[in-house]
């Protein structure tokens, strides 16, 4: 950290958020522990995204990355030598102690996930020292979406440790895991901080069943429609949307026309607004070459200027005092 501090903090999540880890099955889940680094698959396009977000920025503070996954911790090793791998720096890396549940008979915490990780994201905050802007990454395969909303709400003063204490409890959280949170939250200076919380749709859960957690939360199909929302949001340039689109191509194999139509969906959705997509195709315009990502990202800037209307931009509202219980229940609910 330099003096300065952190200019952003990006929180991920790894399995279904950057690595394309199967467990649906009790063979699938096995295999996990014995596979190396070189057998894991990323997210196509996560490993690109990821390095252009903690890419050095002149006369910037540096970006910091923390890793939370429900990982097992034996799975360290092969985790760390795998986002050596793919280039990217991390300054946390926190994984589940399912050995430690097994041995304290603690076999809820085995599944639970907001008793884990929000503990920890507070803590994390708390060591910051600094109301730091953050970015956070999950997938619609546990909770993220609940907890992160959770974690905004809190850092930002907006819930009473009285409705934590409720809300932890119906979520299933063990008694010292909402006192560990309380005791973090006491040594955070409260800030409005949480930018932006992305959902990688792994198990295409519908867009709309997120609606309860607010603009704030935006669903993503791929890590191409993350990119054009973080390149309009000023986290990196157009040369980062050109390469974590490559990148992309690379790694699924769709063609222009495949994210053209996803760069229709986060459009309609209203999270792209217009002045950054012109600052995108003026970009486009001032290149000289015809790779296939530009050809990509030019169909895109056309399509755009094709939606008409259906192109309004919907600009974040003011959260509003959530209620979390409901909020949970109708969450666990859901099919």
């Amino acid at each position: 950290m330099t003096a300065l501090g952190w200019r952003h903090v990006y929180r991920w999540d790894l399995d279904k958020t950057y690595l394309d880890t199967h467990f649906e099955s009790l063979r699938k889940l096995a295999r996990i522990p014995f596979e190396s680094p070189e057998e894991k698959v990323n997210i196509p396009g996560s490993a690109a995204l990821l390095r252009e977000l903690c890419a050095d920025k002149p006369e910037e503070p540096p970006a910091r990355v923390a890793i939370v996954s429900g990982s097992p911790t034996q799975m360290r090793r092969v985790l760390e030598k795998k986002l050596r791998m793919d280039g990217v720096v991390w300054h946390e890396f926190h994984l589940k102690p399912q050995w430690e549940n097994i041995k304290r008979g603690r076999f809820r915490a085995m599944r639970n996930q907001v008793g884990y990780k929000l503990p920890l994201l507070l803590r994390s905050r708390a060591e910051l020292g600094q109301a730091v802007p953050e970015t956070l990454f999950g997938d619609d395969a546990e909770a993220d979406a609940f907890i992160y909303s959770l974690y905004a709400d809190l850092i930002a003063d907006r819930i009473e440790l009285g409705m934590l204490r409720k809300v932890l409890t119906r979520a299933g959280a063990y008694d010292e895991e909402v006192e560990e949170s309380i005791g973090h939250l006491a040594h955070i200076d409260r800030a409005d901080s949480v930018e932006t919380i992305f959902v990688h749709l792994d198990k295409r859960t519908p867009p709309s069943r997120f609606r309860m957690f607010g603009p704030r939360l935006v669903p993503v199909y791929n890590y191409f429609q993350a990119a054009l929302v973080l390149f309009s949001r000023r986290h990196f340039g157009s040369e980062g949307v050109v390469r974590v689109t490559r990148a992309f191509l690379e790694a699924d194999g769709a063609g222009p026309d495949e994210l053209a139509n996803l760069f229709q969906d986060i459009v309609r959705r209203g999270h792209l607004p217009e002045p950054a997509m012109h600052r995108l195709g003026e970009s486009m315009q001032a290149r000289r070459d015809v790779a296939g990502e530009q050809e990509v990202i030019r169909k895109c800037i056309q399509r755009f200027g094709a939606l008409g209307p259906a192109r309004a931009y919907r600009p974040p509202a003011p959260p509003a005092n959530a209620d979390y219980l409901a909020m949970w229940d109708r969450f666990k609910a859901r099919p």
